[in-house]
């Protein structure tokens, strides 16, 4: 294996604190749906993160459209995270991942999708903990 790039971020203050990176590239507020008064202040890391999937499952469907035959046009990712309380008082994420791949039919761009998420790095590192929907819309 060969690393391809480390990004780096710093969080101060947790959940309604901020988020930056050394470079300055990244810096904001972070608002908190849980808390009254900030909830809408900035992203909370749900966004942030729904946001980073949907661009790295993107790059996955179009890998995969490839690998499987079927170049999809200009494909579309709608991610939804949920912040999720388990039974024992701990937390956990849900996703949905809903896809458009224009000029592909459903079966197939199931298939794609499949694919797409056996190889992206976000679905990986999600896999065993998090339940990941996969939706063709």
């Amino acid at each position: 294996m060969k690393t391809l790039f480390t990004a780096e971020a710093i969080s101060k203050g947790g959940r309604s604190g901020s988020v930056r990176s050394p470079d300055q590239i990244l810096n904001i507020t972070l608002g908190n749906p849980l808390e009254k008064g900030i909830e809408r202040r900035g992203p909370s890391p749900e966004l942030l993160f729904a946001g980073a999937y949907s661009a790295c499952y993107n790059g996955a469907l179009g890998n995969a459209a490839k690998k499987l035959g079927s170049p999809a046009g200009t494909v579309t990712v709608r991610a939804l995270v949920s912040l999720i309380e388990d039974d024992q008082g701990g937390y956990r994420l849900a996703v949905e991942l809903h896809a458009q791949l224009p000029g592909t039919d459903r079966a197939q761009a199931q298939k794609i999708m499949e694919e797409a998420h056996r190889t992206c790095p976000y679905s990986k590192a999600l896999r065993g903990d998090t339940e990941v929907n996969l939706v063709v819309d």
